[in-house]
């Protein structure tokens, strides 16, 4: 599973340059760093938003591998009828084995919200596919609404900071967990920043013999309101603050895959955003306590439960 940057550096780009990804944007980083990562040929499915948006317009593309564009919701079921259809032909004889690997790839808008039902049923039925959550935390295609992947406290178009409430009032959704609760062979968060984590990850969810789930912090700097020559520092800040800890649960088996020296403050990674600018009102300070004090018992629990493994 170990990655050699030599190596990687020498192999073809599957995800060309082109594209039209916004200047800073962390996802053709993490698409890349993952499908290098993956050794056999690939197909890949991507739901509607900024991925799709960004690689295909008429009448360009950006990939280099087999691609299909659907609807908001469904990639999963997307992927995993093609996978089944592959798999088919093989048993019938009519086309050679070739050691495909299928990948579905959605925003945390596709993944947490609209596409939650289809993904689960996939996951149940037990297809052979990769799911790359891409999470910059809002519906930042269409114009930066919240989502349940949204942090508290964050200004969007839809959860709008103002003089009483500040920002998104609700806590975001513990998909990962979510995931894990399904039995599948593999699932794991991770982060761009730690390129070597999130690359040995996917090649462990390629190796999988069933469904694995990839949720990757993916950070928008319009959205997120920081430079666009910023966007690894900020994600980088996110998992050191323990706000995104990375961790994988392999078939059955909690483990933390990073534990900073010096766990930093949450405040650190918000002052980075504009999208929190409003938390540092005299109002608001107690939000930010808030997150602390919501950061320290997840980290406290995720600890204990892979320690416990």
């Amino acid at each position: 599973m170990a990655i050699n940057l030599k190596e990687q550096t020498a192999k073809p780009e599957r995800l060309g340059p082109g594209h039209r990804f916004c200047a800073g944007c962390a996802e053709p980083i993490v698409i890349r760093q993952i499908l290098n990562a993956i050794e056999e040929p690939v197909v890949v499915g991507a739901a509607t938003g900024c991925t799709e948006i960004a690689t295909s317009m008429y009448p360009t593309t950006a990939w280099n591998v087999p691609w299909i564009h659907n609807a908001f919701e469904n990639v999963s079921t997307t992927i995993s009828g093609v996978e089944s259809m592959y798999r088919s032909l093989v048993r019938q004889g009519k086309i050679p084995e070739r050691n495909l690997r299928f990948v579905a790839i959605g925003g945390d808008g596709a993944t947490y919200d609209i596409g939650l039902q289809w993904l689960s049923g996939a996951l149940e039925r037990g297809h052979r596919f990769i799911y790359v959550c891409l999470n910059n935390e809002a519906y930042m295609n269409t114009g930066i609404q919240r989502s349940s992947a949204t942090p508290t406290g964050a200004h969007t178009t839809t959860s709008p900071s103002g003089s009483v409430i500040p920002g998104k009032v609700q806590w975001r959704k513990p998909l990962t967990e979510i995931i894990a609760a399904h039995h599948i062979p593999y699932v794991a968060q991770a982060s761009p920043s730690n390129w070597r984590d999130l690359m040995e990850k996917a090649r462990k969810a390629a190796a999988a013999n069933g469904p694995s789930f990839l949720n990757v912090l993916a950070s928008c700097n319009r959205g997120w309101r920081h430079a666009t020559d910023t966007t690894i520092d900020v994600m980088r800040l996110a998992v050191e603050t323990c706000y995104w800890p990375l961790y994988e649960v392999d078939n059955g088996v909690w483990k933390l895959n990073f534990k900073p020296k010096e766990k930093k403050p949450v405040e650190e990674w918000l002052k980075t955003q504009g999208r929190f600018s409003h938390l540092f009102q005299p109002q608001f300070r107690h939000v930010i306590d808030e997150i602390q004090a919501r950061v320290d018992e997840e980290w406290a629990a995720l600890v204990k439960k892979c320690e416990a493994a």
